[in-house]
C-alpha cells in the first residue's frame, strides 16, 4: 500500500477576505481575533488537587511517621477501575490525630492527600470540619439533609476536622454515630483530626462512635505544642 504525504494546507486569498467580512458585519475585530489566547494547557492531578484544597493548605507536606504508614497502606489498598486505569482510592484504613490547638493535625491530614495524589492514585475527597458538618445537615426547609448525609458518608476519602469542637447534643452524636456507622461499615479512609485527649472522646461521642473509632482508626498523638504560636513567635 502506499501512502501519500499531503501538503500542509494554507487559506486562499479568497476565504480570508469571506473571513474578514463576517468578522465586520459582526463588529469583531481581526486584531482581537488574532489576540486570542491559545487552549490553556490541561492541569495535572496535583495542581487540579491543589485548586480545591484552602489555600493555606495547597503546599501541604505530610511527614509524620504514622501518617506516612496510613498513607502507605491505602496507596496499597487502591484498585484500578479497568486496566491500565489510574489506581483510584475504594476502601481502606482510618486515621485519628489527637493533639492540642495547633499542633498541625489539619496540615497533616491536607498533606496526605497530596501525597497520595503526588504517588498517582486518584483520589475523590472531601474535607469538613464537625461544626460545618453539623450546619449543613441540619434540618431545614427545602433541603434534603438525608441525601447530603449519604453523599459524605459515601465520598472514598473524608477528612473531619476538629470533631469535638462543636457543642454536643443528642442530635449531633446521633449524626456523628450514623456518619462514622457507614464508613465503618463499607471501610471507606477517613482522617479525624480532634482537640480531645483520645480518653475524653468517649464521654463526648458516646459508646457507639468511640467503639467503631476504636476498630476503624489508628490513633495519632501529637505533641502538645502549638506550632502556630511558635511560628509566630520566631
Amino acid at each position: 500500500m502506499r501512502t501519500h504525504n499531503r501538503e500542509p494546507q494554507t487559506l486562499g486569498e479568497g476565504t480570508l477576505d469571506r473571513m474578514a467580512r463576517i468578522l465586520a458585519t459582526r463588529n469583531i475585530d481581526q486584531a482581537d481575533v488574532a489576540a486570542l489566547p491559545d487552549e490553556p494547557e490541561p492541569l495535572s492531578p496535583l495542581d487540579a488537587l491543589s485548586a480545591g484544597m484552602p489555600p493555606r493548605y495547597r503546599a501541604a507536606v505530610a511527614d509524620h511517621l504514622q501518617v506516612l504508614a496510613w498513607i502507605r497502606e491505602v496507596t496499597e489498598a487502591a484498585v484500578a477501575p479497568s486496566p491500565g486505569a489510574r489506581r483510584q482510592v475504594t476502601t481502606g484504613p482510618s486515621l485519628l490525630m489527637a493533639g492540642v490547638v495547633g499542633a498541625g493535625k489539619t496540615h497533616q491530614a491536607y498533606g496526605a492527600v497530596r501525597e497520595l495524589v503526588k504517588g498517582g492514585i486518584g483520589v475523590r475527597w472531601r474535607a469538613t470540619t464537625a461544626a460545618d458538618l453539623y450546619a449543613e445537615l441540619r434540618p431545614r426547609q427545602s433541603v434534603d439533609s438525608e441525601r447530603d448525609l449519604a453523599v459524605i458518608s459515601r465520598c472514598p476519602l473524608l477528612i473531619i476536622d476538629d470533631l469535638g469542637a462543636a457543642r454536643a447534643t443528642e442530635w449531633t452524636e446521633e449524626i456523628t454515630y450514623r456518619l462514622i456507622n457507614r464508613r465503618y461499615n463499607h471501610m471507606l479512609p477517613t482522617l479525624i483530626t480532634t482537640n480531645l485527649r483520645i480518653s475524653d472522646l468517649r464521654a463526648y461521642l458516646g459508646d457507639r462512635v468511640a467503639s467503631r473509632l476504636a476498630q476503624m482508626t489508628t490513633r495519632v498523638e501529637f505533641e502538645p505544642v502549638d506550632r502556630r504560636r511558635s511560628r509566630a513567635a520566631a
